[in-house]
């Protein structure tokens, strides 16, 4: 039962975190727009939270070597590929830059670490 509320746990915040996370980026970035529906971005933050919970881990697996290689600065491009597949499959978002899109992933980033270390912490 512990393991099923720890991987609950742990998928809802991936969530929360791709929710804020795009909540703030078109809120504070310039070349971030989306025009639709709250719900739809929250739609997109649940695809966003979901990639980052099951489809990262795989893709880190696969490019050890590459991490290894660049010392873990291709988790980075991971992260960005990440963001800017989410912003395809959602017309309503718009990431109009590419430093918009760096910017995107860093708050993803940023995020993620913020409430990790608020959590093993508690």
């Amino acid at each position: 039962m512990q393991m099923l509320y720890s991987f609950l746990r742990n998928f809802l915040l991936h969530v929360a975190i791709g929710i804020l996370s795009l909540y703030l980026a078109i809120e504070f970035i310039e070349g971030v727009r989306f025009e639709g529906d709250p719900y739809v971005l929250a739609v997109a933050g649940l695809i966003l939270g979901f990639a980052n919970f099951f489809v990262k881990p795989i893709l880190k697996i696969v490019t050890f070597p590459l991490r290894l290689i660049t010392l873990g600065l291709f988790t980075f491009v991971i992260n960005i590929a990440i963001v800017w597949i989410v912003q395809a499959m959602f017309p309503d978002l718009e990431i109009s830059k590419f430093l918009a899109l760096v910017y995107t992933t860093l708050i993803v980033c940023v995020l993620e670490f913020v409430f990790y270390s608020v959590i093993k912490t508690t």
